[in-house]
């Protein structure tokens, strides 16, 4: 009895895993690509500011181009261990400013969101949560700048 017991639940386990895989659900990428009329360096300084008031470290490669490590999802000792085993979702951002005129430049932003299932999965490409979208980002952007 206790041998079909056994027999019985490994056939369930058998048929419950292969259930729990899916194929990763494609998605449109995050990107913004707009011009706004503002000098270059007007907003570099917004995407700077915004962008560090939502909790990501900014790192200036060029006079175009930022980029941000991933986001600040909570504070505390042990943040590296809780995003790295146990973190749900994770995002950076990659930006360039090119200037189109002495008024006027060109903003391309790019979002890079990622998320993870339990413990003991991989990080994949995610649909970007909404406070950290690349919408959501230029309205800021544009808040900053007045130019709503």
């Amino acid at each position: 009895m206790i041998h079909r017991l056994y027999l019985l639940s490994f056939a369930l386990l058998i048929t419950w895993i292969p259930a729990c895989a899916a194929p990763p659900i494609p998605h449109e990428p995050d990107r913004v690509d707009v011009t706004l009329h503002a000098s270059a360096d007007l907003v570099t300084t917004a995407v700077v500011q915004i962008l560090t008031e939502g909790g990501y470290s900014v790192d200036r490669t060029d006079d175009q181009n930022l980029t941000t490590g991933y986001r600040q999802e909570i504070s505390g000792p042990w943040d590296w261990l809780l995003r790295w085993r146990f973190g749900t979702s994770r995002s950076r951002v990659e930006v360039m400013v090119t200037p189109t005129s002495e008024s006027s430049s060109r903003l391309r932003m790019n979002v890079l969101y990622e998320g993870k299932d339990g413990l003991f999965t991989q990080w994949e490409d995610s649909p970007t949560a909404q406070p950290q979208s690349a919408q959501n980002q230029l309205r800021l952007i544009k808040n900053a700048l007045q130019l709503l």
